[in-house]
């Protein structure tokens, strides 16, 4: 294993870490760093496999309300509700998900100037729906009506295009639906859970017969990466939009599109 490219997984790994849970689109970083670095992975599965990573992080840092609500669930109808809406929210991706994949993988993956196009689109629609004076009528993750739930979910598969973002697109959604903007980025973390474990084990049941144990310690890299990155922006973001929104993230999106479409045309 070349140690250029395990110094790759790694790089590759901080972003995801950095990016997942933030909407900016980590699968449009990822992407357009590895075409940059010249990186490839077996059938794209590194860039799907190290989510877990982030999936782990969140796991860590909500581990008691986990626990507490798996405790209370066969009892609690607060409880039922919230996982209810969960698994409501997870299923327009999973379904679209599952009938679209191929496609995503082979053609949308391999797309750059798509994702830098998405990038800064996606910019000027998180900074309008930053500003704009919404009216938050929903301020508990908990006890979002049953169809903002399913409204955030078909938010979601918009993420489908690398470069929109999973948490960009949830955001947005549960902004416009009603939510204040520490929950719209909150329940973008629990939407993240179901959503991301299934791209996980979709994934890796397509490449089953093409990933090599060569693969491993790269996956391994960027997996260990993504967790250890991610656990510090979990724990950090909710302060930080409460205090500050999405303008940020917004131009962060922007700057990055725009430099990866003078990139490559310029490079190619």
């Amino acid at each position: 294993m070349a140690t250029q490219t395990i110094v790759e997984a790694f790089v590759l790994g901080v972003l995801e870490g950095l990016t997942e849970f933030i909407p900016v689109s980590s699968t449009g970083h990822i992407l357009l760093a590895g075409h940059f670095l010249g990186f490839e992975s077996t059938g794209k599965a590194f860039e799907v496999l190290i989510q877990l990573g982030a999936i782990l992080a969140i796991l860590s840092v909500y581990f008691s309300r986990l626990w507490r609500m798996l405790v209370t669930l066969p009892t609690d109808r607060r409880t039922q509700y919230f996982v209810a809406g969960i698994l409501i929210g997870f299923l327009p991706a999973a379904v679209i998900g599952a009938l679209a994949h191929g496609f995503i993988k082979t053609v949308l993956f391999e797309t750059p100037m798509l994702i830098c196009v998405m990038l800064v689109l996606g910019g000027v629609v998180l900074l309008w729906a930053d500003r704009w004076a919404l009216n938050p009528r929903h301020h508990d993750v908990t006890s979002f009506p049953l169809p903002v739930y399913l409204g955030i979910g078909f938010f979601q598969c918009l993420a489908m295009v690398p470069g929109v973002s999973r948490s960009g697109s949830t955001i947005v959604g549960a902004l416009l639906l009603g939510a204040d903007k520490r929950a719209a980025a909150e329940f973008s973390f629990w939407l993240a859970m179901p959503t991301m474990a299934g791209a996980f084990t979709l994934d890796l049941w397509k490449n089953k017969d093409i990933l090599t144990a060569a693969d491993l310690p790269i996956i391994v890299t960027g997996f260990v990466t993504s967790f250890i990155v991610a656990v510090f922006v979990v724990r950090g973001l909710l302060d930080f939009v409460s205090r500050r929104g999405y303008a940020l993230f917004g131009w962060w999106r922007i700057v990055v599109g725009a430099l990866g479409l003078a990139a490559l045309l310029i490079w190619g």
